[in-house]
């Protein structure tokens, strides 16, 4: 059954060719295509098209489908392209005449689009509360652990001394980052474009604002070719928002591939989180850290494969279009694993104590050394070039008990600070 379908068929090849993994997909999507349904029905009897009766009789049949989806028990037949044809023969089937009344005043072009809309207002959500929860969890184990130093890195060569409370705050604190894109993109998703058709309206006297509130959206997409326009559009904003947070984890994944190793030696995790060699017996790798790495790397290409898919195309629908879902769907699933992996594993980091104790961090000191002397009322200039010929002639003495105290520095992490920042995008 095919919803565009006047009497003859598709070829067996350009159905499978322009169907693709959609029948999959859309079983994602399906519960939303039900709740928009039931609001659409209503509306329609809102306006006279159906009694209250039939959009009572709708409804009910709705829930029942979408109750089936929840539950992963809807399926999609070859016979079927897509969800919405699947859902509208089940209505027709149990509804009879009633059933085929669905469809009035839509088109698929719109029930994807406000599908769409509502999944991703549902998925930017869960994702928001997942990254809350990761920081929360960074948050805690910085002031656990904020004592403890850690040598800081610019070039891979040793710099200046961290903490592991500056290490871990650093990454809580860009989360927050991301968190300005996420709720961007969310909203953008939280405008309904329910009633744009096909992208150019409908002749009916439907009743926009009714789906809109009914639907909880905050805003209606008000024009109809700028409700088309933006299916592209709004999955490039939520990838964006993925990317972006994927950046942060990759970025914390690679820290932990790196300190985890025996060159480094400043973390370890349970046997149980790493995995083993089939010829090395000693090995402990991070399995777990590099697939987040590799995950997440993979996530920050999605944003310019969706500009690359939708460049150049004019106004109006086209089936490219078709092309962004399924990209987005499986984008949300890796980012959340990768959040919830996380979540699960760093509660068990095993931080390493006085690692900057050993001589051979002793250079990390030497921009502490010399402030110092600065302070003591020395010139910078004069100070510099001291320590430096101390350093070449293998003289220097690190100076370890200088305090640092502005906000933002290892003796001052301002952790109530950063988490304000937080509870902004939460109030």
């Amino acid at each position: 059954m095919k919803l565009w379908q006047k009497g003859s068929t598709a070829h067996e090849k350009v159905d499978l060719f322009t169907v693709g993994k959609d029948r999959e997909y859309d079983l994602v999507l399906a519960k939303y295509d039900c709740q928009a349904s039931i609001v659409h029905a209503k509306m329609l009897s809102k306006i006279g098209i159906i009694s209250s009766l039939e959009a009572k009789k709708l409804k009910q049949t709705l829930i029942e489908i979408e109750s089936q989806a929840k539950k992963g028990d809807f399926t999609i037949e070859n016979e079927f392209e897509d969800m919405h044809s699947k859902i509208e023969y089940l209505l027709i089937q149990k509804l009879g005449d009633l059933g085929k009344k669905i469809h009035t005043a839509r088109s698929r072009n719109d029930q994807i689009l406000v599908a769409m809309h509502l999944y991703l207002k549902h998925e930017l959500s869960e994702i928001k509360n997942q990254v809350k929860e990761i920081f929360e969890l960074l948050l805690s184990l910085a002031e656990k652990h904020q004592k403890k130093l850690l040598p800081g890195y610019t070039h891979l060569q040793v710099a200046m001394p961290s903490s592991f409370g500056l290490w871990f705050s650093a990454y809580a604190e860009s989360l927050i980052d991301d968190l300005y894109f996420l709720q961007g993109a969310y909203n953008i998703a939280d405008q309904n474009p329910l009633g744009s058709a096909a992208g150019y309206g409908s002749a009916f006297p439907i009743d926009r604002k009714f789906t809109t509130e009914s639907l909880g959206f905050s805003e209606l997409k008000v024009n109809s070719v700028a409700a088309q326009m933006g299916r592209g559009k709004l999955e490039k904003s939520t990838a964006i928002a993925i990317s972006s947070i994927g950046s942060t984890l990759s970025k914390l994944s690679m820290d932990i591939c790196l300190y985890m190793g025996k060159n480094f030696n400043f973390i370890s995790f349970p046997d149980n989180l790493t995995t083993g060699s089939s010829i090395m017996p000693h090995k402990k790798n991070p399995d777990l850290f590099e697939l987040v790495r590799g995950k997440c790397n993979s996530l920050e290409a999605l944003p310019n494969q969706l500009a690359l898919l939708t460049t150049n195309l004019p106004s109006g629908y086209h089936r490219e279009l078709q092309l962004t879902k399924g990209p987005i769907i499986d984008a949300i699933h890796e980012i959340k694993s990768c959040l919830e992996i996380l979540v699960f594993s760093l509660p068990n980091i095993k931080v390493k104590k006085n690692i900057t104790n050993l001589d051979i961090y002793d250079e990390l000191f030497t921009v502490d050394t010399l402030n110092q002397e600065v302070l003591d009322g020395k010139p910078f200039r004069d100070a510099y070039r001291e320590l430096g010929n101390a350093i070449e002639k293998n003289t220097f003495k690190p100076n370890r008990g200088v305090e640092h105290s502005h906000i933002g520095s290892i003796g001052n992490l301002g952790l109530d600070i950063i988490r304000k920042k937080m509870e902004k995008h939460f109030s």
